[in-house]
């Protein structure tokens, strides 16, 4: 199987017909595919890890679990996983040499094709391994790509994995096959004399990354024109953000009644969906799942989706959902606000971000009462949420801070509106927020708004004579 292959769309749309013919096909492959998943880890010193950041927060085995649910996400059949503690990163094949004598045994004996490296490995350090175990070796890097391009359904997440992938195969070029390095001659525009295969296989993948930025700088100016019609209507945007399967789809998809792929799997959504969620006082908004998060998330794949998330950048209030259950719960956050914090946006005091704690319903009550505990040391400044996208718990409190939160910045308005103005009454549902009616004797009635800033010389131009005051 090689899982190294790059993805290689055609048309515009990838038809769920086809899509399904090839993930079933693709599957099949992984499910006969022996994999060995090894977590080399550096030990901790004085009592601190010499990992960086989130790392140090998770511990080695839940870091191997991590790895093995990447692998198990793409269908590889996982036969083994072994954790190596490492004092240091020998330059040449990242583990010792009695180590490596130790993982071949097991691919030997297990009759594995395919060994996962939970590490970023350079391309000499790839080869090598390869060469001492006998079987194909990826890291980190690799095992997400390989999941991206499983998932992405649209012409545009298949665009955006074939650039990732395609920068990421342009580094493994090493001279490590005879054919890279013999040299050709000259033949029109595709290499001068003298030209060695190698540098003609980088100069082919170059040109094709220049080609398909070239085709999502047309899906950037295609998403630009979209935002801005959509604010021209206008309806908020609400994002999802969080860390891979932290269950947002499903959040996603009980808030807004649609039917977006949530199961229990690392990466389950790679394509962006938006739909329409209707708020407590008839407000609508426009609600976008995105790609989940993930530590090590390669830098190539937040620039390649960098369009997609342009929906996170650019929204009006970003949800950023936690599985409050995992045990890991604390360190995953951590990586969700690093990638955000590469995309500008900043979470510390963030006034558009509103914390989700998801999967309540698989807490008990301790551990119940320790998150209140939590958030009651908090104060009254960017309090989370406690929700659970299975049983409908806490949907309630989420809709209305999502709604008070898009209400900063908007105009509260008083009208009395006499009898008989269905049209303008209706108009006013359709582009205002209704907080209050008050329906009178006479017919006439009493209303009270919150109006965005892009609707208030609308409302005060049609409204004149029935406004009584502005706050």
């Amino acid at each position: 199987m090689d899982i190294l292959k790059a993805n290689k769309p055609s048309g515009n749309v990838t038809t769920s017909v086809g899509w399904a013919a090839k993930a079933n096909t693709e599957a099949e492959l992984a499910r006969n595919t022996h994999t060995l998943v090894v977590g080399p880890y550096l030990k901790e010193r004085g009592g601190r890890s010499n990992d960086e950041g989130a790392h140090s927060l998770r511990s080695p085995e839940a870091r191997l679990d991590e790895a093995r649910g990447l692998a198990l996400a793409i269908d590889l059949d996982v036969v083994a996983s072994v954790l190596t503690a490492l004092s240091d990163v020998r330059p040449a094949t990242f583990i010792g040499t009695g180590k490596i004598a130790e993982l071949a045994e097991i691919v030997a004996d297990k009759e594995v094709s395919l060994v996962v490296m939970d590490c970023a490995l350079s391309p000499v350090q790839q080869r090598n391994l390869e060469k001492a175990f006998g079987a194909k070796v990826i890291d980190r890097t690799g095992l997400i790509l390989e999941i991206f391009g499983r998932r992405a359904r649209t012409r545009e997440g298949s665009l955006q994995v074939e650039l990732a992938h395609l920068n990421y195969q342009k580094s493994r070029l090493v001279r490590s096959w005879t054919h890279l390095e013999r040299q050709r001659g000259g033949f029109g525009f595709l290499g001068g004399p003298g030209e060695t295969q190698i540098e003609t296989d980088r100069r082919l993948i170059q040109d094709r990354m220049i080609r398909i930025e070239r085709e999502l700088d047309s899906v950037k100016k295609t998403r630009g024109l979209h935002r801005k019609s959509r604010e021209d209507v206008p309806f908020p945007v609400v994002a999802l953000v969080g860390y891979t399967n932290a269950g947002k789809s499903t959040l996603f998809n009980l808030l807004t009644k649609a039917e977006v792929l949530a199961q229990d799997m690392l990466f389950a959504t790679l394509d962006p969906t938006l739909r329409s969620v209707k708020l407590p006082h008839g407000g609508k908004a426009i609600m976008s799942d995105t790609v989940g998060f993930i530590s090590e998330l390669p830098t190539m794949l937040v620039s390649a989706f960098r369009a997609t998330l342009e929906e996170v950048i650019s929204a009006d209030v970003i949800l950023h959902v936690r599985d409050i259950a995992h045990e890991d719960a604390q360190a995953q956050s951590v990586d969700v606000e690093r990638i955000l914090g590469s995309l500008g946006i900043e979470v510390e005091n963030h006034d558009r971000l509103i914390e989700v704690w998801n999967k309540i319903d698989q807490l008990d009550l301790d551990a119940r009462q320790n998150l209140k505990a939590i958030i009651d040391s908090r104060g009254d400044k960017n309090i989370p949420i406690m929700v659970s996208s299975i049983t409908g718990e806490g949907i309630d409190r989420l809709l209305q801070a999502i709604e008070l939160r898009l209400a900063q910045g908007r105009t509260l308005l008083s009208l009395d509106l006499p009898e008989a103005i269905g049209p303008d009454l209706n108009w006013l549902y359709e582009n205002t927020e209704i907080l209050e009616r008050l329906d009178k004797d006479d017919g006439s009635m009493h209303l009270e708004l919150r109006v965005s800033p892009s609707r208030i010389a609308q409302v005060s131009r049609r409204f004149a004579a029935a406004l009584v005051k502005t706050a």
